[in-house]
């Protein structure tokens, strides 16, 4: 959405016009993407890290607004809630080391924020929900005082008819009331872009999807909200139930949710994601762009727009800037815990969507994509301990797999994906490992926070728990040891 965005309220004949022209852009979309820069193979890694912003008794910080001009960074910009930032990473080209350049940005940017942070008596925790958010952090003193968020706020509510009740079931119950968008704000991601030729990108979109859950268990760090033990990544839960808008019809039937894993496995092009979201949801912030001299390619900004406020778990993106892409963004990953661990799972996003390519027929002909996305959230329920649904080998018909099987299978397709590009081989070498070790410890980020809350639980109430154990993680990410050798 971004700067876009400078009014709060609409009128009919906007939202009249907003949907004339979302049409017109998705035909101009379908012939552009054909054209012979968007399929140059010119592969490039990105990505936006969310992070919260706590008080020294590990509470959400207000003071979003503090750091940002105490920083005073063109790459950080407000998030929704006032208790958020957010980093958006210089794009690499997939040559030499990039990982190692998108590691040092972040970790510089990471630390330089913790020293401001530190003189207005607050702190940077990189996680995908911090454990001691409570109902009084979702009321609306809490959204940043911007115009786009008022109106993505004014948008939903019209459509809702009010607020959000969030009703998470793990091992604990949540049960939490929201006001407008707050809720949403609560996730925090590390959000990876992935630049790849138009006429690859059905294939390496669907490998992203078959892949998505083996990563998701690997990366989960979201299994605590308000002192509740809930999914291994909550986040997922709690995002979906934050923007689904749905309310049943007297035929009983549903509309789509804004925030999904897909409807089905891609046929062709990018430009059919792009098509369906302008024919499955209505326009929630209908602005008009001023009218300028035409650009090759085409800004296409209303069709753009609408596209940022429909969220599934991986994301096209379409962009003029540099002549012109695509892109995969992937946007189930948790923030957190460390600087490394989030590059290692950048890595094995790209990896698994690469590598998967040459066979990515014969899964989706094997799996159909309910089955996909029942494992997305099986996979976000039970990480590691999970079973998901699989094509038999060697004959037909479906069977439950457990999916520790499942990733130690398909990680030498990872690291085959990563060997495609001009990377360097110590570059990946390094995140290989703690991927690998994080997988024979069966130690992510979720199961850390889980076994050290209990520990701390048999002699504190759930919120001294809940501070304790953050403290700890905050020491461990300091350190910037990976979650697996955390003890």
């Amino acid at each position: 959405m971004g700067e876009a965005i400078y009014k709060d309220e609409f009128s009919p004949a906007e939202y009249r016009e907003f949907s004339i022209r979302l049409e017109n852009q998705l035909g101009i979309l379908r012939e552009v993407i054909k054209e012979p820069q968007f399929n140059r193979w010119e592969p490039t890694f990105g990505a936006e890290l969310e992070v919260y912003l706590a008080d020294t008794m590990f509470r959400p910080a207000a003071v979003n607004e503090q750091l940002l001009q105490l920083a005073n960074h063109e790459q950080l910009t407000q998030e929704l809630n006032k208790y958020n930032l957010e980093f958006n990473m210089s794009p690499v080209p997939a040559q030499g080391k990039p990982f190692t350049a998108m590691e040092e940005e972040l970790r510089g940017c990471l630390d330089m924020l913790q020293t401001h942070a530190n003189s207005i008596d607050s702190q940077v925790i990189p996680i995908g929900i911090l454990p001691t958010l409570q109902d009084e952090h979702l009321s609306l003193d809490y959204m940043t005082d911007r115009p786009r968020y008022h109106a993505l706020n004014n948008g939903l509510t019209k459509v809702r008819n009010g607020g959000f009740h969030i009703d998470i079931a793990g091992e604990d119950h949540l049960s939490l009331h929201g006001e407008g968008v707050t809720v949403e704000g609560a996730n925090t991601s590390f959000q990876v872009h992935l630049q790849i030729p138009a006429d690859r990108f059905a294939t390496y979109y669907n490998s992203a999807q078959l892949t998505t859950p083996l990563a998701l268990a690997l990366a989960a760090n979201s299994p605590l909200i308000a002192g509740c033990r809930l999914w291994q990544e909550s986040r997922i839960a709690l995002f979906k139930q934050s923007i689904d808008l749905r309310e049943r019809t007297p035929q009983h039937w549903r509309q789509p949710a804004r925030v999904s894993f897909g409807h089905g496995w891609l046929r062709s092009t990018a430009w059919e994601l792009f098509a369906e979201n302008v024919a499955l949801y209505q326009p929630l912030i209908p602005v008009l762009a001023e009218e300028e001299g035409a650009t090759s390619p085409p800004r296409l900004p209303e069709l753009c727009l609408h596209h940022g406020t429909i969220w599934p778990w991986n994301r096209a993106v379409y962009s003029h800037v540099g002549g012109g892409h695509l892109r995969i963004e992937f946007r189930f990953l948790p923030a957190g815990p460390t600087v490394l661990d989030m590059i290692a799972n950048a890595a094995l996003c790209i990896g698994w969507s690469l590598g998967i390519g040459d066979s990515m027929d014969h899964y989706a002909a094997r799996l159909p994509f309910r089955f996909a996305e029942y494992n997305f959230y099986r996979a976000a329920q039970d990480g590691m301990e999970a079973q998901l649904i699989w094509p038999r080998k060697h004959r037909g018909g479906l069977e439950e797999r457990p999916i520790r099987e499942l990733i130690e299978e398909f990680l030498p397709r990872a690291r085959q994906g990563l060997d495609q590009l001009e990377l360097d081989s110590a570059d990946v070498d390094r995140l290989w490992n703690i991927i690998e070790e994080r997988f024979d410890t069966g130690q992510t980020g979720a199961t850390w926070q889980l076994n050290t809350f209990e520990k701390y639980r048999k002699t504190m109430d759930v919120g001294d728990a809940c501070r304790s154990m953050l403290a700890d993680y905050v020491a461990n990410m300091t350190e910037s040891k990976p979650v697996a050798r955390w003890c």
